[in-house]
């Protein structure tokens, strides 16, 4: 059975230590299924901005080339940002390669509900949410229609969840009052990953985990061999 790649472009081992949990707890994973993790070897502890999510997307095709020498291959890549910094790389490198990043797949889960929209931390990551929705497919008036943001960044609201959770509240609410088509929600950050159920339990509407989104795409390859996508295309 092929193992799993996780990929933290972020260098704070924390985070990856983080994800894995969730991701290997939603998984079940056990037997000869593995799901190894890395953490970028250069870059920002947490990225938040343009330049930095460029570093981060050397770093995670440094990462990626360091397991395959040791490893090789592995069955399906996921990278822990929301964002997807050298996923398209990846896809394009490797097109037999399953690969996914936690903002397409959250995305591609609230798309399926109708128009949607993002809430997440950090002001700089609006365009760039945009601009990959865009390239994926996913904008206009049936998919992304709004990224709605906090001051705060990930990495800033990891330190205190439980503010965060308050914070995230009124940012969802605030986006819900903007923009009423919305059908529902993405709750984007690769150390946001558990707060999205009480979101949705308050909001009433369906908000997506980003990194139980990217759970689930990972589950659909845990079993299965190296039979990946065409350039572009996404791995069901």
């Amino acid at each position: 059975m092929a193992s799993l790649l996780l990929i933290n472009p972020n260098t704070t081992q924390a985070v990856t230590d983080r994800l894995r949990r969730q991701l290997v707890a939603q998984l079940g994973m056990s037997g000869p299924a593995r799901l190894h993790a890395c953490t970028a070897r250069f870059g920002a502890p947490y990225i938040a901005d343009a330049a930095t999510y460029q570093v981060g997307a050397r770093a995670v095709l440094d990462a990626f080339a360091l397991h395959v020498a040791e490893h090789g291959l592995p069955g399906a890549v996921l990278v822990g940002c929301f964002g997807d910094p050298a996923v398209w790389a990846l896809r394009s490198l490797h097109p037999q390669l399953p690969a996914m990043g936690l903002a397409e797949a959250g995305m591609r889960e609230a798309a399926a509900h109708g128009p949607f929209a993002v809430v997440t931390g950090g002001h700089a990551w609006q365009p760039l949410l945009r601009q990959l929705a865009a390239d994926r497919g996913l904008a206009g008036p049936q998919g992304l229609v709004a990224v709605h943001t906090v001051e705060a960044t990930g990495g800033q609201m990891a330190a205190d969840l439980h503010a965060a959770q308050a914070l995230l509240h009124e940012a969802a609410q605030a986006c819900l009052a903007q923009h009423p088509g919305v059908r529902a929600l993405v709750l984007g950050g690769a150390t946001l990953g558990g707060l999205a159920e009480p979101l949705a339990d308050t909001l009433g509407l369906p908000v997506v985990d980003n990194v139980a989104a990217g759970g689930r795409w990972l589950a659909g390859h845990l079993s299965s061999p190296l039979s990946g996508p065409q350039v572009g295309r996404v791995q069901p």
